[in-house]
């Protein structure tokens, strides 16, 4: 007697054929482009005049991206740049943009396109892949002198460093010294920002999920012995039913009552040097050079402001070093047909760092921009 044959291909109890296979295909392909879409349709996203991309969803860029779509619109002026627009140590009523917008008497005159922890080199990425809505209107770039104060937050060193938004900075070309990733993190960075889906998908886990896959969240380990997993029977639409997360009302480390809030030098601090990077050498300037030159290729009409940065920070020495950076930056952007604004040098009690100003340094500053007879006519229209 002849054993029985083993059926070809395994022991699938379905196999699809090729006209079956592209039906599923087509399917799948639906859904993933639907889905992004119908959410941003379903999904509230309350904004209001002083909105700002919270602390926890600095890396959420399909929410940036829809921030930007929904609130920038018409005459409205957005600011783009680090934590500086963004205001590190103060409240969404403490930070340039607010402050401008009292200055001009108009509500939402003025957008906080700030996002936490940002740098030229990520500022690229976003600009490139995320803010394709900026286009024939008014923008503003804050130029932070931060980012070139030393080798390795210019990210030329050739040590490897961790940082923030690692997946805006260019991931082949230039070369970043600083970034070793590996051949698959770069080409998915690559990718997402080309497909809708993945970029969406990246914002229900930063979102909802503790900025976590839904398979890792759902295994997140607490720290009980024994070990116990506390969102393994949790409904996974719980956490979509709360909504898209938002500031506290008394954030503990922002605003005139936190202990963050306080002039740099109030424990003693003193002047230190910096190991400024030359211009021509730089990374980040280099990336600020073709944000500016992305912008402008849309139709913009770009402003920039340099600074605010704290010389009271910086050794005694170094301070006509500097002066001469903030000289050839201004030149530089002028041969860009760049409108550049070099705000004074704040009080040092308004400082909180070496470029972060505290509440009261944020509405001086306003105060002084809008002062200025060139700003108002570029608000206007003019250039």
């Amino acid at each position: 007697m002849n054993a029985p044959q083993e059926p070809p291909f395994g022991v699938n109890e379905m196999r699809l054929n090729a006209r079956e296979w592209l039906i599923t295909i087509a399917i799948v392909l639906t859904c993933a482009i639907a889905a992004p879409r119908l959410w941003h349709k379903a999904e509230p996203f309350p904004t209001g005049d002083d909105y700002r991309i919270p602390y926890v969803l600095s890396k959420d860029y399909w929410l940036y991206q829809r921030r930007l779509e929904q609130d920038a619109t018409g005459e409205k002026i957005v600011i783009l740049g680090d934590s500086v627009v963004w205001g590190e140590y103060v409240r969404p009523d403490g930070t340039l943009s607010h402050f401008l917008n009292d200055q001009a008497h108009a509500k939402g005159l003025f957008i906080n396109g700030g996002v936490n922890g940002m740098f030229p080199l990520a500022l690229e990425g976003l600009v490139n892949n995320y803010c394709k809505s900026l286009s024939h209107r008014r923008i503003i770039v804050q130029c932070n002198v931060l980012w070139m104060t030393s080798p390795k937050v210019d990210l030329s060193v050739d040590k490897e460093e961790n940082f923030n938004h690692s997946r805006l900075v260019p991931q082949f070309y230039p070369r970043i010294p600083s970034y070793r990733a590996d051949a698959n993190e770069r080409l998915s960075a690559v990718i997402e920002p080309h497909v809708d889906f993945f970029a969406w998908s990246t914002h229900l886990n930063t979102a909802y999920y503790d900025q976590k896959s839904i398979p890792q969240w759902t295994l997140e380990e607490n720290e009980s012995k024994p070990l116990r997993y506390p969102n393994g029977w949790k409904n996974l639409l719980a956490p979509v039913k709360s909504g898209i997360p938002t500031e506290p009302v008394d954030d503990p480390l922002r605003g005139p009552t936190s202990p963050r809030h306080k002039p740099w030098n109030a424990d003693d601090a003193k002047p230190i040097g910096f190991d400024w990077v030359p211009l021509d050498a730089s990374l980040q300037w280099q990336a600020f050079q073709r944000v500016i030159h992305i912008l402008q290729s849309r139709g913009n009409n770009v402003l920039v402001i340099i600074g605010p940065f704290n010389e009271h920070m910086i050794v005694e020495e170094q301070r006509l070093e500097y002066h001469q950076m903030r000289e050839r930056i201004r030149g530089k952007l002028a041969a860009q047909s760049v409108v550049a604004m070099v705000p004074p040098t704040l009080p040092s009690e308004l400082y909180a760092d070496a470029s972060h100003p505290l509440t009261e340094g944020y509405a001086s500053l306003a105060k002084w921009i809008y002062g200025e007879m060139s700003f108002r006519k570029w608000v206007s229209g003019g250039k």
